[in-house]
């Protein structure tokens, strides 16, 4: 998770357990419009690993907790009527699917839902390279696919969503992944996906193993928070384990920090 970081430098952010690794989480970001329109920012790991598998990736959860997270707010996965994919890493996407059982495959869920992605990330998926294919979850594209109901994009924005979202394109993790950015009258709040997957990620050199080109994502991050810094806005972190949403400041030696972060985003009013 910390490319070439040093362990002990990033140790001192995050305590690693006895098998190196670091707690994680797989937030998502649910949009209610004033129009009761329910629009998702991905859709987290899920629960359709097997138990050898969920046991390798340390996912320590037995259940789809997005799924009972809905439910906590009165919904379920029919309710929602847009999901939108940064990309279709399994930790992003797993959570389209319905929790394994024993001799039968996980189903897509969210069956009135438009599902967007973008087009370079949609090809990557769907022709992975050697290096990442084990991040993809196989058949996943064929059923969102099959659905009719995929909107895949090119530009900062999308029909389907309209003009109160716009994309930031980002390559450097994985080719075209997309960061959506929310309008909100107190400044935009951005979807920070794999970009900037938490806290310790906002100082640029701070890259991850994962990274495909970890030169262009700094330069990438760069740009994305200098844009946030003068305009007020915010991170949304799909990864951190302690931190759901901070804003950005740059200190006396130039570099970004994390300000007045928000540990556990419950609802954040217009």
């Amino acid at each position: 998770m910390f490319g070439n970081a040093p362990r002990a430098l990033w140790s001192r952010w995050i305590e690693p357990d006895d098998r190196n690794r670091i707690p994680l989480s797989c937030r998502c970001l649910l949009v209610e419009e004033d129009d009761g329109r329910l629009v998702l920012l991905e859709a987290g790991i899920g629960n359709f690993f097997e138990p050898k598998m969920r046991d390798r990736f340390g996912v320590e959860e037995d259940e789809h907790v997005l799924l009972r997270s809905l439910e906590a707010l009165g919904l379920c996965d029919a309710d929602i009527d847009v999901v939108v994919l940064s990309h279709l890493h399994f930790d992003h996407a797993g959570g389209l699917l319905s929790s394994w059982r024993q001799g039968s495959e996980p189903q897509l869920l969210f069956p009135n839902a438009e599902f967007v992605v973008g087009e370079v990330a949609w090809q990557r998926s769907i022709k992975p390279h050697f290096r990442d294919r084990a991040s993809f979850i196989p058949g996943l594209s064929d059923q969102i696919e099959a659905t009719g109901r995929l909107e895949r994009v090119s530009g900062e924005h999308s029909e389907v969503l309209g003009g109160s979202y716009r994309f930031h394109l980002s390559s450097g993790h994985t080719p075209g992944m997309l960061l959506t950015e929310v309008d909100m009258p107190a400044g935009p709040v951005v979807f920070a996906g794999d970009l900037v997957p938490g806290v310790p990620w906002v100082h640029l050199p701070i890259t991850m193993g994962y990274d495909r080109y970890p030169e262009l994502l700094i330069e990438e991050k760069r740009i994305l928070q200098e844009y946030l810094v003068d305009c007020g806005g915010r991170l949304f972190f799909t990864h951190d384990h302690g931190t759901a949403l901070a804003g950005l400041a740059v200190d006396e030696r130039g570099r970004f920090r994390a300000a007045d972060p928000i540990e556990r985003l419950e609802r954040l009013a217009q």
